[in-house]
């Protein structure tokens, strides 16, 4: 495992770019967000996914981190745009798929989705693939919002654990879209 600085990462071209390479051969990472720190991996290596819903000892369906908004428009069923307008932000939208998108990390035909108003988002974008988002935590217990509450045995179990800080420590707010109204499912 590496632990590396985000000021230090995004100063660093070289080191940016070396981490958003190692995200598409599958590295997961321990990361802050504008909410919690999360965990997670390139929601399309399967094999990624797997060990991640190992580490975290849960079966239930990821969110993602979207590398852009044109890629939500391009894989998912946006429907009113006012919803786009709250991204970035902490908010996870869940949206219904245009097809078979990222089905070891997604529930069926929907999936939650969000864009950090965080400069993880830099890596995110370099990477240019849709990211697991959960928080760095085993399930059921409380997410950290510093560094210095992750659990050292989920920290051995990743390759990099980039510190952002403190971090304000409330989940994002999560939207339903995919029926007739829209339903808050957490504040």
């Amino acid at each position: 495992m590496l632990r590396i600085k985000l000021d230090e990462m995004l100063a660093d071209s070289e080191s940016l770019e070396g981490i958003a390479r190692q995200i598409g051969f599958g590295a997961i990472l321990i990361y802050p967000t504008d909410t919690v720190y999360g965990i997670g991996c390139n929601a399309g290596d399967e094999r990624a996914v797997k060990k991640l819903r190992q580490i975290k000892g849960t079966d239930h369906p990821f969110s993602v981190i979207a590398p852009s908004k044109q890629w939500i428009q391009e894989n998912l069923r946006v429907g009113s745009p006012e919803f786009m307008e709250k991204l970035p932000g902490p908010v996870t939208l869940i949206l219904m798929k245009k097809g078979k998108l990222l089905d070891a990390a997604a529930a069926g035909l929907t999936l939650g989705v969000r864009i950090p108003d965080h400069p993880i988002m830099k890596l995110m974008e370099k990477a240019g693939v849709p990211f697991i988002t959960t928080s760095a935590n085993p399930s059921g217990q409380p997410a950290p919002a510093n560094p210095g509450e992750i659990s050292r045995e989920l920290e051995r179990q990743v390759d990099f654990v980039i510190d952002g800080g403190q971090l304000p420590g409330r989940p994002s707010k999560i939207i339903d879209l995919t029926g007739p109204a829209p339903v808050v499912l957490r504040e």
